[in-house]
């Protein structure tokens, strides 16, 4: 009998979280005064726009950690429309703002997709310490076992006991094992472990957890490289996603983890994290600007439920103050 839920019954289900998400998400990201858009239509003598306003806007840009090359290509198409007279009004000037953003992300807007013709479906997941991992491993576990997967979580991050017993704990909460060893074990040798059970155990997906890793630690990234080899060893084609998790509240800061990260390991999908509160959700389209990976998954708190998939136009419209409240 199929453990998986039906489609007529998960949908719905599936469509009230993504709403719920989207609410949180415009309630925490870039709230109220920090809006890009904020009081931006109080510069408008006569709601005509000049060259003011546009200077103000690249300036809210940059402060919300957009990146100069993207608020420059902004900027200047706003600017030659006006010239052009195609952006009359404040709301036209969003309008085109909002569009214009929304088309620099949806590239990167791909969801996680599991193969389970790949069983067990092996999900790396890497970042530097701080950057919210074991927390994103709990919650995308209990998002997959929502879906019907049989999931197994395996701490490979065993430089820190804290590391494991977290995992442990949401390995409990959601109902999934957890392959562990002590703390300073051989992190390959636990990941490799894990993979081994999770094939004995007919598991759909395998998520591991590795140590937090400073981007600069040039030995660390080999032992990140050793995990992703031995797992090779029983299986070629894993790990099938290499899921790197950053900290959306250090901007720009986190391109240069993001660039070291890919370099090393070839990352699949980024995770962003800690939004919630931050005047730096800009930051977000500097990295689809200059990463080009794709984007999975949002965090907006620590909640299980303040995890979702990335939609450009729902976060656009958390930043701008834009759409309508959910």
């Amino acid at each position: 009998m199929s453990t998986h839920p039906s489609k007529s019954a998960a949908a719905p289900a599936a469509e009230d979280t993504r709403r719920g998400f989207i609410a949180r998400l415009r309630a925490r990201l870039n709230r109220g005064d920090s809006w890009l858009s904020y009081d931006l239509a109080n510069l408008l003598p006569g709601r005509a726009i000049d060259a003011q306003i546009l200077d103000e806007l690249e300036t809210r840009l940059l402060t919300a950690d957009v990146g100069v090359t993207a608020t420059e290509q902004i900027l200047a198409d706003l600017r030659g429309r006006v010239e052009r007279q195609e952006l009359r009004n404040f709301a036209a000037l969003l309008e085109a703002l909002r569009n214009s953003l929304v088309e620099r992300l949806q590239p990167c807007a791909q969801p996680l997709h599991i193969d389970v013709a790949r069983r067990p479906f092996v999900v790396l997941v890497v970042g530097v310490n701080g950057s919210g991992k074991t927390t994103t491993i709990g919650k995308l576990a209990r998002r997959l076992t929502d879906r019907g997967l049989k999931v197994m979580l395996a701490a490979g991050d065993t430089f820190r006991a804290a590391a494991i017993e977290q995992l442990e704990v949401w390995g409990r909460r959601n109902q999934v094992p957890v392959i562990a060893q002590q703390s300073g074990a051989d992190p390959a040798a636990v990941i490799f472990d894990a993979l081994q059970a999770a094939r004995a155990r007919d598991i759909d997906v395998l998520i591991a957890d590795t140590a937090g890793r400073l981007q600069t630690q040039s030995h660390l990234m080999d032992e990140l490289r050793k995990v992703k080899r031995v797992i090779q060893r029983l299986d070629a084609s894993a790990p099938h996603e290499i899921l790197l998790v950053l900290d959306a509240s250090l901007g720009q800061n986190s391109l240069a983890q993001a660039e070291q990260f890919n370099q090393a390991l070839g990352v699949t999908g980024l995770v962003l994290t800690k939004l919630d509160g931050t005047a730096k959700g800009g930051a977000v389209i500097a990295m689809a600007e200059r990463l080009k990976l794709p984007i999975r998954f949002i965090g907006i708190g620590e909640q299980a439920e303040d995890f979702g998939e990335f939609e450009p136009g729902p976060y656009v419209d958390a930043l701008l103050g834009t759409g309508a409240e959910t």
